[in-house]
């Protein structure tokens, strides 16, 4: 096998100096256009390679961002590292994703193992097993020895870095709203997230909608449960026992099984109940009948937190400039809703 050609090398074979090679290589201004295409192609025709240790060395920056995803499940993470990977692309950025699981300590090993000088930075979203034990340290302490953080979707208040969040409460409030436009009037929450903030403010959206309109929230209506495990059963249980004629189901896998469960007892959507799901993912797009879905742009979000992380990588924003970007959202209106009928 042939050793990698050098830069110093390519100065010879060319007759320039290292330091013209190098910045012809880094597209500088510096370098006249003839030169630089001249460097570049001979470069490319006996395949150069930056040595990517030596300029991180060189440069105390490794050029690598850690990625942390509760699961690959979701359709929702999905997009967002899609997000991600194309701006660290276009910024030249390489990315360690790694999966928690939603386990703690997984988190803590992962976060632990690569602030050794790996990455740069991360971009995370917090598991939920350290949301609910409210263990905080490992971001902290990263955060306290000069590495950027930039939280996503899952964030939370005591963690003091930059944030990138859906408009959960209102993007809530509209999709309720949307269903009391459309004549529904006993309108019915299901969750399979309880304890999340998410979930929470998607409820209080919900319950803002309602009251707003002065209709007396019914804890009958609502099912909020951890799991999807025993979610049928409830869905079931409730309708044997209230009217309902709409359903907001505030994550992807309850709109899915609720779907399941209509159709199975011959309750036609959206003539009988209407749905609407958020997340617009492919579970919306693919179930019977498509599903009207709050769209979070996934991919919209992962693009901001990159953005911003390398920003702050590259030192043009301040470490200690803490912000909160809030994502609008859309309706995307499908089959599993009746169109508009009253407007409030």
């Amino acid at each position: 096998m042939s050793k990698r050609i050098t830069i110093k090398q390519i100065a010879a074979a060319l007759h320039v100096s290292i330091s013209t090679v190098s910045k012809a290589l880094n597209d500088s201004y510096e370098i006249s256009e003839e030169t630089k295409r001249k460097i570049q192609e001979y470069a490319k025709e006996h395949k150069y390679k930056p040595n990517t240790l030596a300029l991180s060395l060189q440069n105390k920056k490794t050029k690598t961002i850690g990625i942390l995803l509760p699961n690959i499940l979701t359709y929702y993470y999905a997009r967002v590292l899609r997000g991600i990977e194309k701006v660290a692309t276009e910024k030249g950025y390489n990315l360690i994703t790694c999966i928690t699981n939603d386990s703690y300590k997984k988190e803590v090993y992962t976060m632990e193992m690569l602030s050794n000088g790996t990455i740069d930075g991360f971009i995370a979203c917090i598991a939920n097993e350290t949301l609910e034990l409210k263990e905080f340290d490992h971001f902290k302490d990263i955060l306290e020895e000069g590495t950027p953080i930039v939280l996503y979707n899952r964030v939370h208040k005591d963690i003091n870095c930059d944030k990138v969040v859906t408009d959960n409460i209102k993007s809530a409030y509209k999709a309720t709203r949307f269903l009391m436009r459309s004549e529904c009037k006993n309108i019915a929450l299901v969750s399979s997230t309880k304890g999340l903030d998410i979930s929470k403010f998607r409820l209080k959206g919900y319950l803002k909608a309602l009251t707003k309109y002065d209709i007396t929230p019914n804890e009958e209506l609502i099912i909020n449960l951890k799991s999807e495990k025993k979610l049928k059963t409830r869905i079931n249980e409730m309708l044997d026992n209230n009217q309902v004629d709409g359903i907001f189901t505030i994550d992807e896998v309850s709109a899915a099984l609720t779907t399941q469960v209509l159709n199975k007892r011959g309750i036609k959507i959206p003539e009988d109940v209407s749905i609407i799901g958020f997340t617009n993912g492919i579970l919306s797009r693919y179930s019977t009948p498509p599903l009207t879905s709050v769209n979070r742009f996934a991919h919209t979000t992962g693009e901001v937190a990159a953005a911003r992380l390398i920003d702050k990588i590259e030192e043009k924003i301040p470490f200690n400039d803490i912000t909160t970007e809030i994502i609008k959202t859309e309706l995307v209106e499908r089959e599993s809703t009746k169109k508009l009928f009253i407007k409030f």
